[in-house]
């Protein structure tokens, strides 16, 4: 009898963890882990804002709308968070619209440099322009490690058999994706001469 307790306990293992009872909250920590990293490297680039304001502000500082819009955006991004168990779609879409605000200020700001050469040879701006390039790219990597994050714990709590292990037991929802943030980017852009 214990033989056969035993072998019913080892297929009753193997059954629970073929079905998604480690799986399913080892993903969602990994979603969790993946959005951390996201708001990270967000806040990275936030961090930068100021010292590039500060930089344009000595050579551009007739710039003066183009430099409060960027605070502004600034504030406004760094403002919008989202708790790992509030990725719903609405909220996403608030945060992308935050941060996309962000990118959009940062570029008007970019832009307007160009218009200074003085201010493009200075070192300190140089310098937070790379960073800058280079925080942009720690986004993308952070983002794209979340979708594949989100992909995976989605497939858990929806497809079987795992699902049924997610609908007796965790009753976990699919979390929410990030979408295209930039207004407009299902249209191809017209080309004119």
């Amino acid at each position: 009898m214990t033989h056969a307790r035993s072998v019913l306990v080892a297929a009753a293992a193997l059954l629970l963890a073929g079905c998604g009872f480690q799986s399913i909250p080892q993903a969602e920590n990994a979603v969790s882990g993946a959005w951390a990293e996201v708001e990270n490297q967000y806040q990275r680039r936030a961090d930068l804002v100021p010292n590039l304001v500060e930089t344009v502000k000595g050579y551009a500082s007739h710039e003066r709308q183009t430099l409060e819009a960027v605070m502004a955006a600034r504030a406004q991004a760094t403002q919008v968070r989202i708790p790992v168990d509030q990725l719903t779609p609405e909220n996403m879409k608030k945060f992308e619209g935050a941060q996309g605000a962000l990118s959009s200020a940062l570029g008007r700001l970019l832009a307007v440099s160009e218009n200074y050469p003085q201010l493009k040879a200075n070192e300190n701006f140089r310098d937070l322009q790379a960073q800058l390039e280079g925080t942009e790219n720690r986004i993308a990597i952070a983002r794209r490690r979340y979708i594949q994050e989100v992909q995976r714990f989605n497939d858990l709590v929806t497809v079987p058999p795992t699902s049924w292990t997610n609908s007796m037991m965790y009753h976990k929802q699919p979390k929410a994706q990030f979408t295209a943030t930039t207004q407009g980017a299902e249209k191809a852009p017209a080309v004119k001469f």
